[in-house]
C-alpha cells in the first residue's frame, strides 16, 4: 500500500476530522462505551439505593440513655467501602472505554471497519499501564494546580496525548508523560485549545442530558426510579462524550507526530496492528489539501507535499 500522505491540520480541521471519525463510526464506538460503563452505571444504582435504605435503618445508628443517637464505625464503614468500590470500577470503566474509543478511532484513521469487540480487547490488555498512567497524571496535575495554578495549567496540556503514547507506542508511566510532552512543545496553545473546546462541547452534552433526565426523575416521587434515571444517564453522556473526546485526541497525536516526525498512515498500521487495504481511496474524512506551491523557499506545510522544490535548486 503507498502510505496516504498527511499534512499538518489546523486547530479547526482537528475538530473537523474527529466529528468526522465520530459520526462515521458512532455505532461501533457507543457499542464499545455501553458494554463497560453501563453495568457500572446499573451497580452504581443498586449500591445506592441500598445505601440508602442501609443508612437510614437502625443498622448504622443506636441511640444510647442520654438520647443522642450513634453511629456505628463498622456499619458506616461498610458503607464508605462500597462507595470506594464504585469508584475505582467507575475509573476502570472509564480508562476501558476511553482506551477502546482511540483503538477504534485509530482503525478509522486507517479507512478500516473498526469493530468494538476487538477494541475491548486491545484496551483490556493494557488495563493495568492505563490506570497507572491515570494515578499519576491525575496526582501531577492536581499537585500543580494545588501549589500554582500554572503548572496544572501546563500539565492539562503537556500531558494531552500521553493515552495515544501508551497505546501506539507501548511507552508506560513517566516515560508516556514526558514523550506527550515532548511531542507537544512548542504546540502548546493549539493542543490546549483544542482539548479545551472539545471538553467544553462535552460538558454542554452531558449538561443538557442530565437536566432533561433530572426533569424526568423529578416527577416520578420514588428513589428506585431516581437511581435507574441517574444510571440511564451516566451511561447516555458517557457513550455521546467519551468517544468525541477519544476521536480529538487521536487526530491531536497523528498531527503532532505528522509535524515532528513525518509521520504517515503506514506507521500507524504498525502501531494499531492492523493492515490497510492495498489500493484504498483517499481518507474522505481529511480536509482538501492547500494549492501545492511549486516554487518559492518554503514549503507550503511539512512534511513539503510530493514534487515541491525549493526556488534555489530549479
Amino acid at each position: 500500500m503507498e502510505p496516504v500522505a498527511l499534512r499538518p491540520l489546523r486547530v479547526g480541521e482537528i475538530l473537523d476530522v474527529a466529528i468526522k471519525l465520530y459520526r462515521a463510526n458512532f455505532r461501533t464506538l457507543v457499542k464499545a462505551v455501553v458494554v463497560v460503563v453501563g453495568p457500572v452505571q446499573v451497580l452504581s444504582a443498586l449500591v445506592s439505593s441500598s445505601t440508602r435504605s442501609f443508612s437510614n435503618s437502625r443498622l448504622t445508628t443506636t441511640v444510647g440513655a442520654d438520647g443522642q443517637v450513634h453511629l456505628k464505625a463498622g456499619a458506616v464503614g461498610g458503607v464508605v467501602a462500597g462507595g470506594l468500590i464504585l469508584v475505582a470500577l467507575g475509573l476502570v470503566a472509564t480508562e476501558l472505554a476511553s482506551a477502546a474509543s482511540l483503538r477504534a478511532v485509530s482503525e478509522a484513521y486507517l479507512g478500516e471497519q473498526p469493530e468494538w469487540r476487538r477494541s475491548l480487547r486491545f484496551a483490556v490488555s493494557r488495563l493495568r499501564p492505563l490506570i497507572w498512567l491515570a494515578f499519576i497524571h491525575f496526582l501531577l496535575i492536581a499537585v500543580g494546580f494545588l501549589f500554582c495554578v500554572v503548572p496544572g495549567v501546563y500539565f492539562y496540556g503537556a500531558f494531552a496525548v500521553a493515552v495515544p503514547v501508551l497505546l501506539l507506542e507501548d511507552v508506560r508511566g513517566r516515560r508516556a508523560l514526558g514523550r506527550s510532552r515532548d511531542l507537544v512543545r512548542g504546540r502548546w496553545w493549539p493542543v490546549a485549545g483544542a482539548v479545551f473546546v472539545a471538553t467544553l462541547l462535552t460538558s454542554i452534552v452531558q449538561s443538557a442530558v442530565s437536566a432533561g433526565l433530572v426533569g424526568a426523575s423529578l416527577s416520578a416521587n420514588n428513589e428506585i426510579v431516581r437511581d435507574v434515571v441517574a444510571a440511564i444517564g451516566g451511561t447516555a453522556a458517557a457513550m455521546i462524550t467519551t468517544p468525541f473526546l477519544a476521536a480529538v485526541i487521536v487526530v491531536l497525536y497523528i498531527d503532532l507526530r505528522v509535524r515532528k516526525e513525518g509521520f504517515d498512515l503506514e506507521l500507524l498500521a504498525h502501531r494499531v496492528g492492523v493492515e490497510p487495504t492495498p489500493g484504498a481511496a483517499p481518507l474522505p474524512f481529511l480536509p482538501e489539501p492547500p494549492p501545492v506551491v511549486v516554487d518559492g523557499d518554503e514549503p507550503p506545510f511539512w512534511p513539503p507535499p510530493p514534487g515541491w522544490r525549493p526556488r534555489s535548486d530549479s
